[in-house]
């Protein structure tokens, strides 16, 4: 399961799900600037407020980082 935290201003979160799209991976955004729930979880699990936060099958991924995304990817 992949979990993409994002704002509508930022566009590292785009370049990060535009990523995730090409290689074929089905994703679950959520945007922590209208859903408080998905906010307080990313912030649960991440410890800080920046996006994009993705969560691939329970590895947090702070930022857009090919190589951590596709070492998550591959486990």
């Amino acid at each position: 399961m992949v979990k993409v935290f994002t704002t509508d201003s930022c566009p590292w979160c785009v370049k990060a799900k535009s990523y995730l799209t090409k290689k074929g991976v089905d994703y679950t955004e959520l945007n922590v600037q209208d859903d408080m729930e998905a906010r307080e979880e990313m912030v649960s699990k991440s410890k800080q407020m920046g996006v994009p936060v993705l969560d691939i099958n329970g590895t947090v991924i702070i930022g857009f980082d090919k190589a951590a995304i596709d070492k998550a990817l591959e486990k």
